[in-house]
This record gives structure tokens, C-alpha cells and sequence, in this order.
């Protein structure tokens, strides 16, 4: 029995139910191309930084369909982003509307996408204006092209101390010492030295039963101001390679601490990234670029 994908519904109808009448066949047997590319973000060096699957729309498929398409590609994010309506810029940019989906959920902010997304427009679709304009469930994203770096404009999210227990933290993260637990989307937990970030040892089913979000982070040795790692098992992702959105926590907490307003950043992740940041009040600015790895075609049927 040959069973026909539903683009449109995200099911699997058989024939048996299409000859009975069971279900409309139009639906079922239209078909779909969509573009794929796959860019590193937050590097400039191919197989560095974050892979991020880039899928431009002319119109939005069905939310089903989508989280497939993020658990087929299996990366820590898939994105999706489409023209807003015609006339919607500012003079500077065109708008976009923008969704980011992991391999199990879709997540409210992801910073490497949206830099991938850039990327894509100004590389690969022709995009010319000196900004691009993102609408997401996080609001307003802004987006300029300085050389071969894009700068983001985002949100900050400061985060407040908690009284969460250190000694299940410990364990759960796998460091010996934690100097503080805050919180805000995610939780942060400082650690006293860069090589304790580095050297940690987490525990996955433990934070993914604890359910958060977990962001390490300390000072940092040498050319940079802080480092950090992002686990994140609840969301289908274990280790994030390089995490833009977590600096929306980040930057607002190492520039209270070290009396910065610019900094520069690392992820510890195996692949790593590097960005550039800016604390600016109630935004921040993450900066990074990008490394081109495929373009490929996705034929749904």
C-alpha cells in the first residue's frame, strides 16, 4: 500500500482512505519543493561554530509540517522566515517574519539562525538594504551587514540571583564549585574559572529532568571577556554549539560585572564560536559571521 505525505497537514493518509473518500486527494497529492541551505554561524571557518538548516518562504506552511522538516534536518535549529507585508520597512530594510524550530519544539528566540538567515539574504538572495527587520515572538529583530560581520539587535534579559540548591547543581552540571544561580529565560550558573566551564561534565538526563535551560559561564582568560556553555536536553538539543539568544542574558550580566559596555565572547562547545557584543540598556548587540556549507532542495510529494 503506497501511502502519500499531506505537505499541507503534516499526515500520512492512505490510499484506501482516498478511494473511500475518507479524505480530500487534492490536498494529499500536491507537492512541494522548498530550499534548504546550511550555514555555520558564529564563524568564519567551515565546520566551526553553529550549523543552522535556513529554509526561505514565499507564504507559511503548516506549523506541523515545519516541526518535521526541524526534526528531519536534526540540527539544533531550523528557521523559516517570510516577506511581511509589502511596504513594512522603515526606509533602511525590509521586513521579515521569522520561526525557529528545534529538532523537538519550537523556541521563542534563536540567535544563530537569525544570523544564518542574514547571511543567507545578503549572499544568496540579493537582499541590498542596510538592514533587515525580523518580527518574531520575541519582537523587532534588527539586522546590519558590517564586512563580513552581522550585527543583531536583541532584547536583554537580565538575569536575577536565585536560591536554587548549588549541590544538586554541581552534580547536575558536572564542576566541583558554582559562585551564583541566576535566572531569566534561561538558568545561569557561574563558575569561578574558564577551565571549569571548559572541563565540565554534564549530566543530560539530569537537566533534562530538571527541565531548564542551563547556561555555564565565567571570566575569561587572554584576548576575551567571558566564556560559556549552553545545554538545553528539554529542547531535543544537548550541548548548543554557539548560542546567541543565551547572550541576551549574558551581555547584560558580564557588563554589569566588569564595568564593559563592549565585549567580545566565546562558546567552549567542541565546534566554538566567537561574538561580538554590546550592552545598550534594555538591548544588546551580538555580532558574528558565517560560513556557507550547502544549498540542497527539499521535495516533498
Amino acid at each position: 500500500m503506497q501511502l502519500k505525505a499531506c505537505s499541507l497537514q503534516g499526515l500520512l493518509v492512505t490510499a484506501h482512505q482516498l478511494s473511500h473518500g475518507i479524505l480530500e486527494p487534492q490536498c494529499y497529492l500536491r507537492s512541494m519543493k522548498l530550499t534548504l541551505y546550511q550555514i555555520d554561524a558564529f564563524t568564519s571557518k567551515l565546520f566551526g561554530g553553529n550549523p543552522a538548516a535556513v529554509i526561505p518562504l514565499d507564504k507559511w506552511i503548516d506549523d506541523d509540517l515545519m516541526q518535521r522538516l526541524g526534526m528531519e534536518n536534526n540540527l539544533s535549529e531550523t528557521v523559516f522566515f517570510v516577506p511581511h507585508s509589502p511596504g513594512t520597512g522603515d526606509g533602511n530594510g525590509e521586513s521579515f517574519d521569522i520561526r525557529w524550530f528545534t529538532p523537538s519544539l519550537e523556541i521563542n528566540l534563536c540567535g544563530h539562525a537569525t544570523l544564518a538567515s542574514a547571511f543567507v539574504l545578503y549572499n544568496m538572495l540579493g537582499y541590498d538594504k542596510p538592514e533587515i527587520i525580523f518580527h518574531s515572538k520575541s519582537g523587532k529583530l534588527r539586522i546590519k551587514k558590517d564586512g563580513d560581520r552581522f550585527q543583531m539587535d536583541f532584547p536583554s534579559w537580565k538575569p536575577q540571583k536565585v536560591h536554587d540548591d548549588s549541590n544538586d547543581l554541581k552534580e547536575i552540571v558536572g564542576v566541583k564549585n558554582v559562585v551564583g544561580v541566576y535566572k531569566n529565560r534561561d538558568l545561569l550558573i557561574e563558575l569561578e574559572s574558564e577551565a571549569d566551564v571548559r572541563n565540565a561534565d554534564p549530566n543530560f538526563s539530569a537537566i533534562k529532568k530538571n527541565g531548564e535551560k542551563v547556561i555555564i559561564t565565567a571570566k575569561a582568560n587572554g584576548d576575551v571577556d567571558f566564556v560559556s556553555r549552553f545545554f538545553a536536553p528539554s529542547a531535543g538539543v544537548d550541548e548548543d554549539p554557539v548560542t546567541g539568544s543565551a547572550h541576551s542574558q549574558l551581555i547584560p550580566f558580564w557588563s554589569e560585572r566588569l564595568g564593559k559596555k563592549q565585549m567580545r565572547a566565546k562558546q567552549l562547545s567542541r565546534r566554538g564560536g566567537e561574538l561580538w557584543v554590546a550592552d545598550y540598556g534594555d538591548r544588546v548587540s551580538i555580532g558574528g559571521q558565517c560560513a556557507f556549507y550547502m544549498k540542497g532542495e527539499i521535495s516533498l510529494q
